[in-house]
């Protein structure tokens, strides 16, 4: 029974994962479930947010175009809701501040000049905000939003609504952000009069392009959905190596059918101008494809997508208390990098799991043959110990000395992101693995069993062939921490494994060679030429499994590939 029990499990999952979600908060991404943890290792789709995930967050206004500038410099300073002089608020607000500043206006004096009398919110869904303030005794109504959206409501000619639009999209290709201002009479927001165009640039994150390149050579999918304009979102694409596809608007999105939408995923990968209610639809899309989400946000409408989504990413610097309340991962850095490590680490961890329970179970495996069949054969066999009573192959006391041997340690310190995403209804103990505790388990039971049948016609006792048995079960799993850690692929040098193997091995020798030691644990000592059967014995085992791990490791890659 303790040969089969695998008791060590509950000890190093824990600590497996403990562990994993350390490694995990040192690279900026806290875990808030650990149900989170698989789920990153299964990611095959991410969908990130532009603005300070993307890219830095760090807005700067390039250039203002307008045929009134000292109105629109007004315009942009009042219908703005970021504390002045605090450096609390929306980022873009606070660089509206900081142009204001520079063109020589003192952004505080104007708010306290133009006090607010009625105010609208900006909201995505109408994508513009508007104050209400008193000027020389008249109501007048400042708009700051959307191009597309204000140039719509102002009263333009044709031609001058062409000539707009055709610099909003001149600026938005080339990767700006940008505003329209325009004021009106009362509370009104329609028949406005046209004030320009901010331009604001926000640069992509340095380590973006190396964390995207890396997800899509691990089978990962990025895509981009934003509520900036097209070409905007179209221009930070190319920038950090998204690759190309078709850019998709929230409008368009809402003339789709499921079914459309659905083909329309495998084709796109930028979605601009999209609401919180077009994320909640792309993300239900794309689960109905069959994929694993991995969805950012940080206002208070994205947590119906992030709820619903397989890992749901909080911004942890700009992100609502709401959005990080129902968020699985959150983001102390606010960075699309630190999502991709998040999902290394998962994988890891993951992967961790799997080599700990193919080294777990191949020993149990042989134990068991061992103990089992031999039993069975010295029974057969006639075959006792000197108190007169069947020989047993280990006794109690080696059997819970190997399992405390080759499951503390090694096991211990077996705990990728090159390898494609895992499905997340694979079994634990895959095909490889489970091929892997088959032959390993069994090839060195077979040994063993081999040793007790040879051992004693060569003139060994049978308490010293039990030893020599007991050495080769216990050495050879402690080589087993190696050939389990490359089953699938070739892992990185670890110090530590090198440490817990040669630490059993010498533990090991000690027992054998220290006769107090040794007594505890009925081990007797063994001749020369046993040792060189265990010598042998141990590398007829290593040489087979390494061979056969390395035709199983061949061909997972080839069906990977």
């Amino acid at each position: 029974a303790v040969a089969a029990v695998p008791e060590g499990l509950p000890a190093v999952l824990t600590l497996t994962l403990a562990l994993g979600v350390e490694r995990m908060a040192s690279r900026k991404a806290v875990v808030r479930r650990l149900s989170a943890v698989e789920a990153l290792g299964s990611v095959t789709v991410i969908a990130t947010d532009k603005t300070g995930t993307l890219t830095e967050n760090q807005m700067q206004v390039r250039e203002l175009l307008s045929d009134r500038p000292e109105r629109a410099l007004l315009a942009m300073v009042i219908a703005s809701d970021a504390e002045v002089g605090l450096e609390v608020g929306d980022p873009m607000e606070l660089a509206l501040y900081d142009y204001a500043a520079g063109q020589g206006l003192d952004p505080k004096e104007i708010k306290n000049r133009y006090p607010r009398v009625d105010s609208r919110p900006f909201d995505s869904e109408w994508k513009f905000m508007r104050v209400t303030t008193s000027e020389n005794g008249k109501a007048t109504s400042l708009l700051k939003g959307a191009p597309e959206v204000i140039l719509q409501r102002c009263r333009l000619s044709s031609a001058e609504l062409e000539r707009w639009q055709n610099t909003a999209r001149e600026k938005a290709a080339q990767g700006f952000r940008l505003l329209a201002v325009a004021e009106g009479d009362g509370s009104g927001e329609e028949n406005l009069q046209f004030l320009g165009l901010i331009a604001l640039w926000d640069p992509p994150r340095p380590e973006v392009p190396e964390a995207i390149r890396k997800a899509q050579a691990a089978g990962i999918k990025v895509v981009m959905i934003t509520g900036d304009h097209p070409a905007t979102a179209r221009a930070v694409a190319d920038a950090v190596g998204l690759p190309p596809g078709e850019t998709v608007t929230g409008e368009s999105l809402e003339s789709l059918s499921d079914q459309e939408l659905q083909q329309l995923m495998s084709r796109a990968n930028v979605f601009a101008r999209v609401n919180p209610e077009h994320k909640l639809r792309l993300v239900e899309a794309l689960k109905n494809q069959g994929q694993i989400v991995a969805m950012t946000g940080d206002g208070v409408n994205d947590a119906p997508a992030l709820k619903r989504a397989d890992v749901g990413v909080a911004m942890g610097q700009r992100g609502s208390d709401v959005t990080r309340e129902v968020a699985d991962l959150i983001l102390l850095d606010d960075n699309f990098a630190t999502i991709v490590a998040a999902i290394e680490e998962g994988r890891s961890i993951y992967e961790n799991i799997q080599k700990f329970i193919r080294f777990l179970f191949a020993t149990n495996l042989s134990e068991i043959l061992v103990i089992v069949l031999g039993y069975v054969g010295a029974f057969a066999l006639g075959l006792r110990d000197q108190a007169g009573a069947i020989l047993l192959p280990l006794t109690a006391a080696q059997i819970l000395w190997m399992n405390l041997i080759t499951d503390g340690l090694p096991a211990v310190v077996l705990g990728l992101m090159d390898v494609p995403p895992r499905n997340p209804n694979a079994p634990l103990l895959d095909r490889l693995s489970l091929a892997f505790v088959l032959f390993a388990g069994v090839a060195k039971g077979a040994v063993g069993l081999l040793l007790l049948w040879i051992l004693p016609q060569r003139g060994l006792s049978l308490e010293a062939t039990r030893s020599a048995v007991f050495h080769v079960l216990v050495i050879g799993q402690l080589f087993y921490t190696y050939a389990a850690r490359v089953a699938h692929e070739i892992p990185p040098n670890n110090a530590w494994v090198h440490a817990a193997v040669a630490g059993g091995i010498a533990i090991q020798l000690a027992v054998a060679f220290v006769p107090a030691v040794g007594e505890t644990l009925a081990v007797t000592p063994v001749s020369a030429e046993g040792w060189l059967w265990i010598s042998g014995s141990l590398i007829v085992i290593l040489a087979s499994v390494f061979v056969f791990t390395s035709v199983l490791r061949h061909r997972f890659l080839e069906r990977r590939a």
